[in-house]
């Protein structure tokens, strides 16, 4: 058969016309794109400031009181919590309210007067070595300028020569600053969200295709009933990859797991379910298979680029962080770094335990609301 022009236009105009009755994939070819345009433009900073800091000051004097505001001043530090007790600041830092603890101890404006030179101690949440490693840098530079209005008078000399005051620095939870120890516990977030989530966004779109979705309405079952069944296997496949995973990170990364792992366990599960019940939730929207994987694909991308997993979630704007919120990835990521790096109990998770468990009850909720009893 020769080569006609006229059929192969009219093959073109009905893709097209196809095309534009996928308002779905239309979407995506437009949003996804656009999604990583702002990501990738406006929300990811590899040079994050305005840290959360806490500071435990135990001198009352000009001095301290220099340091203070010239930490306050910086562009790398917001002072989010003033104490005087340097275990207080240390609670902040393990629960992950803050990223430094800073103090200033006793008899720091004497020792310099004095002649000596005091030590400032800063400790820093290593679980992400990325997050402050120029704000330590900063912090160091901080001590030759911050007191240099201050020595004046008999105490001029100091101001020109060495720093008055040694900072000394801690890394607490991965003082090696190991990426892998970062990356790995992290690494269980993205791949549960990723496989969790195509799973049971396939589950009612297959039946659709195949055929049997009339069957699956035809039986004497709630929705409820219907979710549970499509669900409940594949948190047994989530159990088996989070030991997989697990297992790995123990004997082949050697990460740290400080942590109960029973705690561990429980907070899997929500995780698990959380994901489960959004793949289930686009599956009661999308009408076809590749329909649910774009899907999957819009939902997989912030997860990884606004949870703090790629990318320092203190880095990024505020807009964004309101986002990394509201998906299970971020809450659930401090939740596996804080038990296997930090040995974090009940009592350090439960911030970022209700807001996953809250979330998994409405998208599970979502989903009923969106089950559909007819084929059309």
């Amino acid at each position: 058969m020769n080569f006609s022009l006229r059929r192969a236009l009219a093959v073109l105009i009905k893709e097209f016309l196809q095309m534009r009755r996928d308002k779905i994939t239309l979407g995506m070819i437009i949003g996804v794109p656009l999604m990583q345009l702002f990501l990738f433009g406006f929300a990811i900073n590899l040079n994050p400031k305005d840290l959360p800091a806490a500071i435990s000051v135990d001198d009352p004097g000009i001095f301290a009181r220099s340091v203070v505001a010239a930490i306050d001043n910086s562009s790398y530090f917001q002072i989010v919590a003033h104490t005087h007790s340097p275990q207080e600041a240390r609670r902040l830092l393990a629960e992950g309210k803050v990223i430094f603890a800073i103090e200033i101890p006793a008899n720091f404006s004497r020792d310099i007067v004095r002649g000596a030179v005091p030590d400032l101690l800063i400790e820093s949440d290593a679980t992400d070595p990325a997050a402050g490693s120029y704000a330590m840098a900063a912090f160091r530079s901080l001590a030759a300028t911050a007191l240099r209005d201050d020595l004046v008078g008999p105490l001029a000399k100091r101001a020109q020569g060495a720093p008055p005051f040694n900072v000394v620095s801690h890394l607490l939870y991965n003082p090696e600053s190991i990426t892998q120890y970062n990356i790995v516990p992290g690494l269980l977030a993205v791949i549960l969200t990723m496989t969790m989530v195509l799973l049971t966004c396939l589950a009612l779109t297959r039946e659709r295709e195949r055929g049997t979705y009339e069957n699956l309405l035809a039986m004497p079952a709630t929705p409820l009933e219907i979710m549970i069944g499509k669900i409940a296997p594949n948190v047994v496949v989530g159990a088996i990859q989070s030991l997989i995973i697990l297992g790995m990170a123990r004997y082949v990364f050697a990460v740290p797991m400080i942590g109960s792992m029973t705690l561990l366990a429980g907070a899997l599960t929500v995780f698990i379910i959380a994901n489960l019940a959004v793949g289930y939730t686009f599956s009661t929207i999308a009408e076809n298979q590749l329909q649910a994987m774009q899907m999957t694909m819009f939902f997989l991308l912030p997860s990884i680029m606004l949870s703090g997993f790629a990318f320092p979630f203190m880095g990024m704007p505020v807009w964004a962080r309101w986002i990394g919120e509201v998906l299970p990835a971020t809450h659930f990521l401090r939740i596996v770094r804080g038990i296997m790096l930090k040995g974090n109990g009940t009592m350090e998770i439960w911030p970022d335990m209700w807001p996953l468990a809250l979330f998994t009850l409405l998208a599970g909720t979502l989903a009923l609301l969106r089950f559909r009893r007819t084929l059309d």
